[in-house]
């Protein structure tokens, strides 16, 4: 009997953007053939899928390709939310948008900045530090008294955010932990130790065109 045709997830192990799909799809416990990829070669079946040749890009078994993380989120959780994601413990969905939104516009912005300065013109790298720290300040005011941002349990808002927190504390670590944010550095470390996290970073040999990819999330997680 032929094994039935799953979405292809084409990702590399250290972007922020295909963590956070990575995330969303374990949690879901969709299965899919994960082809990491090397971004300095692309495959040509990426490129063929999504010309934009960014990761992550989910091609569904019908041929849809879903090619932004947040929509890749929001659809393997729209097939099976068991940890109620997309229903925050307090707040609402629109709140949790808009400070994904806030992460993915003016965050992203400065984090880019503050760590590759080089590749941008006049960019003053701890500007944008001081103005994404500014961020990350309003989180910590949000996880005052709770262990995530919307309450006692993990939201989308929590997933989606955290792989660019860590990414922008592991610029400058030492600058980081001397922050005063209590709650956001005691947060990023729940995130950071938690087996989901570990899950989704286990790492795997780049994939080769014609070759079968990697089932994930495995049997073994």
């Amino acid at each position: 009997m032929p094994s039935p045709v799953l979405p292809v997830l084409y990702s590399f192990r250290r972007c922020p953007y295909a963590m956070r799909a990575r995330l969303a799809l374990a949690a879901s416990g969709q299965r899919c053939e994960l082809r990491e990829v090397v971004l300095r070669a692309k495959p040509a079946e990426l490129l063929a899928a999504s010309p934009k040749g960014t990761v992550p890009v989910l091609v569904l078994p019908g041929g849809k390709v879903i090619d932004q993380s947040l929509d890749i989120m929001r659809w393997a959780l729209a097939q099976h939310d068991p940890e109620h994601w997309l229903t925050p413990d307090r707040g609402s969905a629109a709140d949790m948008e808009a400070l994904i939104q806030q992460c993915d516009g003016s965050f992203k912005s400065d984090l880019d900045r503050y760590k590759y300065p080089d590749r941008y013109e006049n960019a003053d790298a701890l500007s944008h530090r001081t103005a994404g720290a500014q961020y990350l300040t309003e989180l910590d005011r949000l996880l005052q008294g709770q262990d995530y941002l919307f309450g006692a349990r993990r939201s989308l808002a929590d997933m989606a955010i955290a792989p660019f927190v860590r990414q922008f504390a592991h610029v400058d670590p030492a600058w980081f932990e001397a922050q005063p944010w209590p709650a956001l550095t005691q947060w990023l470390e729940a995130f950071l130790t938690d087996t989901r996290f570990q899950q989704v970073m286990e790492k795997y040999a780049p994939w080769v065109s014609g070759t079968e990819g990697i089932y994930f999330p495995n049997d073994d997680n």
